[in-house]
């Protein structure tokens, strides 16, 4: 899928999701949607969809919150902290930290939970290499080394040597025209980069956790994957601070959600096998992350991209899987307009 595409269609799930909350939780209590133009902008995305994709989007979402209701009384149960906040926030958010891309909020008392909504894939933070771009610092606090810039720097003067000389020429240098891109920049930027990453954990303490901590970002969240090709929406509870699956008064969740074990040591940093674009870190606890570097334009630019996925996580890990068709209340439903009419 085109990354525009898949940008498109997750901006529009998380709508889907925000009228999902509205719909589910219009119990009684007071509900306000705020507006921003990350709102519109998703609005206008959900609204552009095709039938059958809308159709795909809202029994999604309409999954997720049917989990998510029974493992946060808070957004049932009022207790007092009315009314009830639905936002979405800018992309800018997950830059510095915030991974959740729908926030639920009861301002009275401070209390929120946030969703990561994933349309189809699973990946979590996308950060940039750069001759610039000091990683060690931005993700770990700890800066990197004179020689790990020493390895980079050159070959991203290079690429952006590549892009201003064929602008001044009129055209535009791109990824597709350069032989063995792999062998010439993917491969030596990803060895200068696990050869950083290995250096400040030898010389460092907690360093895998602290790398798990940037990939997730600074809260705790409820991460929404939806399946299309399944009509399946699998949750996963990110709860690494303890902050999820807060009682309601003397309402209590269904379940108790365990707080995530971080993991301590690497026991493995390497490519993948047969790959010349992505390396795996591996690390107790269960945590496995991959990480494919690539260009994410076709342009040429001096800068490449990581995709991240958690390949597996701490069987601790709270997950449910809701079919999209296990909806007991399908018959009854009036229409999403009724909802837009009302909430938006």
């Amino acid at each position: 899928m085109a990354a525009g595409i898949q940008t498109s269609n997750g901006k529009a799930f998380e709508y889907a999701c925000v009228i999902a909350l509205c719909e589910e939780l219009d119990c009684g209590q007071k509900i306000i949607v705020e507006p921003s133009p990350q709102m519109d902008t998703a609005k206008k995305l959900y609204e552009a969809m095709e039938e059958e994709m809308k159709n795909s989007l809202d029994a999604a979402a309409r999954a997720a919150v049917r989990i998510i209701k029974r493992l946060e009384p808070q957004l049932v149960e009022a207790n007092g902290n009315s009314p009830l906040f639905f936002s979405l926030q800018a992309d800018a958010a997950g830059i510095k930290g915030d991974v959740r891309d729908v926030l639920c909020q009861r301002k009275q008392n401070k209390w929120e939970v946030g969703l990561s909504c994933k349309h189809n894939h699973h990946a979590v933070k996308h950060s940039r290499l750069s001759s610039t771009i000091d990683f060690g610092q931005e993700w770990l606090g700890i800066p990197c080394s004179q020689d790990y810039f020493d390895k980079i720097v050159p070959l991203f003067h290079e690429l952006r040597e590549l892009r201003d000389s064929s602008k001044e020429a009129g055209t535009s240098a791109l990824w597709s025209d350069i032989d063995g891109k792999a062998e010439k920049y993917y491969i030596p930027v990803l060895r200068a980069f696990m050869d950083e990453l290995s250096k400040i954990n030898r010389e460092n303490t907690g360093i895998p956790e602290k790398l798990v901590k940037y990939l997730l970002g600074r809260y705790d969240f409820y991460k929404v994957i939806t399946d299309d090709n399944n009509r399946t929406t699998r949750i996963e509870a990110i709860n690494i601070a303890g902050t999820l699956n807060q009682s309601s008064g003397i309402q209590k969740s269904i379940t108790k959600i365990p707080m995530l074990k971080m993991p301590t040591q690497f026991y493995h940093i390497d490519f993948k096998p047969n790959s010349n674009n992505t390396i795996e870190v591996v690390c107790d606890e269960g945590w496995q992350i991959s990480m494919r570097i690539h260009s994410a334009s076709s342009r040429v630019e001096p800068s490449l991209k990581f995709d991240v996925n958690l390949i597996s996580l701490p069987s601790t890990v709270h997950t449910q899987i809701e079919p999209w068709d296990n909806d007991p209340d399908a018959n009854r439903r009036q229409g999403l307009e009724i909802y837009a009419m009302k909430f938006f």
